[in-house]
């Protein structure tokens, strides 16, 4: 009887980090449009994320290169990870919120004191 309610909780769990990650699956474009990203399942319930469009091709970024890495969900619409800014070569902590069909990317340093974000919606 442990037994089955134990699975039963684990299931439901991973269950409820798929359902989180889901939310965000997609390809999103940056409201700069300077960039698109597709998120995707990348093992553990976390989502990662990769350029697939850049408007300037001279960009530090490169079509294929992964720039959020390991973003588990954190609560409802918000995940935290980590984010590659192909810009100065960096990575930072990294966190996301979802708003219907508007996200909002953040890098952060020093515990989250600074950090600078970026919106996105949903490429159709």
């Amino acid at each position: 009887m442990i037994r089955r309610l134990t699975l039963a909780a684990a299931a439901a769990v991973a269950f409820s980090s798929a359902a989180f990650a889901a939310d965000v699956v997609g390809e999103w474009k940056r409201d700069d449009g300077k960039s698109k990203v597709r998120f995707a399942p990348c093992g553990g319930g976390a989502v990662c994320g990769s350029v697939t469009w850049l408007r300037d091709a001279d960009s530090p970024a490169k079509v294929g290169q992964q720039v959020f890495f390991d973003m588990k969900p954190n609560g409802e619409g918000t995940w935290a990870g980590s984010a590659f800014n192909p810009d100065d070569g960096r990575a930072y902590s990294g966190k996301m919120t979802l708003a219907g069909e508007h996200l909002t990317t953040a890098g952060c340093v020093f515990g989250g004191l600074i950090c600078k974000s970026y919106d996105w919606t949903r490429a159709r």
